[in-house]
């Protein structure tokens, strides 16, 4: 991809904070929302910035296990929701660029298509 079409560091943070990117970057971001890897970004960009605050908790007096656990008792269900979500998160974002939120089920009809011709083929439909 060229410079115009990929966000430069500023862009970039907006983005992740939940801003839009220009119209020319329309096929940055559909690349990012449902390429290879799409998951992956997802889940990190959510579930790694909140460990910071979540440390807070180190500071309140008790044993440490104690801190751990109120830790765990936030981050375990915030990474059950955000798996959960992932699906109407991508497609969110897609609208909110003006794209198309059927985007975000391309690689999933692509596989299931491919599934259902090699189904088709080895039993005799195709």
């Amino acid at each position: 991809m060229n410079a115009s079409t990929e966000p430069n560091l500023v862009e970039r943070l907006r983005y992740i904070c939940g801003g839009t990117l220009p119209p020319a970057m329309g096929q940055w971001v559909i690349d990012d929302l449902t390429g290879p890897g799409a998951a992956r970004r997802y889940l990190l960009r959510i579930l790694i910035p909140i460990i910071a605050p979540l440390c807070l908790f180190l500071l309140i007096p008790g044993p440490l296990w104690m801190s751990l656990a109120m830790m765990a008792l936030l981050y375990l269900p915030l990474i059950y929701f955000t798996v959960a979500l992932m699906y109407v998160f991508r497609r969110a974002r897609l609208v909110k660029h003006g794209l198309d939120p059927a985007l975000a089920d391309q690689r999933e009809r692509a596989r299931t298509a491919a599934a259902r011709e090699a189904y088709e083929r080895a039993h005799g439909r195709g």
